[in-house]
């Protein structure tokens, strides 16, 4: 017995998949793995006569990827820092190539100027956002963790 024509639209569902109706946490809330790094903030300290000053940047963190300590973090580093930080990832890691902070400022008259200070802010924020943002380093580097998160990080114990 042989079955009567049918057309193939009829055997195959080609009406679009029905989708489950999101609520509105699954819309607007956090995402699975996110990690956001501000650097902000900058105070220019020092002592009496423009001697021995210094610029440091708070950097804020919010995070729910599991192998960060914290969700939420404020830290303040200087350049200095910045350097040390980059040295120590080029010395943990061969597999990521870790890109060029903002150059030093060579003029010491504009060095504190607000402008200079901004752009040099800038270029930490980009270099931090896409140092922080490569897969390997957010998950295995502990040095990441500790220069975004840890209020006591020093350079100077770390061997340098």
């Amino acid at each position: 017995m042989s079955r009567p024509f049918q057309p193939i639209s009829d055997i195959i569902n080609t009406s679009p998949p029905k989708h489950k109706q999101q609520s509105f946490d699954e819309i607007y809330g956090e995402p699975e793995n996110f990690l956001e790094i501000e650097v902000r903030n900058p105070i220019t300290h020092g002592g009496y006569g423009g001697v021995d000053l210094y610029t440091d940047y708070e950097i804020v963190c919010r995070t729910n990827i599991p192998a960060f300590k914290k969700r939420h973090s404020r830290v303040r580093r200087r350049y200095s820092d910045f350097v040390a930080f980059r040295k120590r990832l080029e010395q943990e890691t061969t597999r990521v190539i870790i890109p060029p902070l903002p150059g030093k400022i060579l003029l010491n008259s504009n060095k504190f100027n607000d402008l200079n200070i901004e752009k040099r802010r800038q270029g930490l924020e980009k270099f931090l956002v896409i140092v922080s943002g490569h897969p390997l380093l957010q998950t295995g580097s502990k040095t990441l963790i500790e220069f975004i998160q840890n209020d006591k990080w020093d350079p100077r114990l770390l061997g340098y």
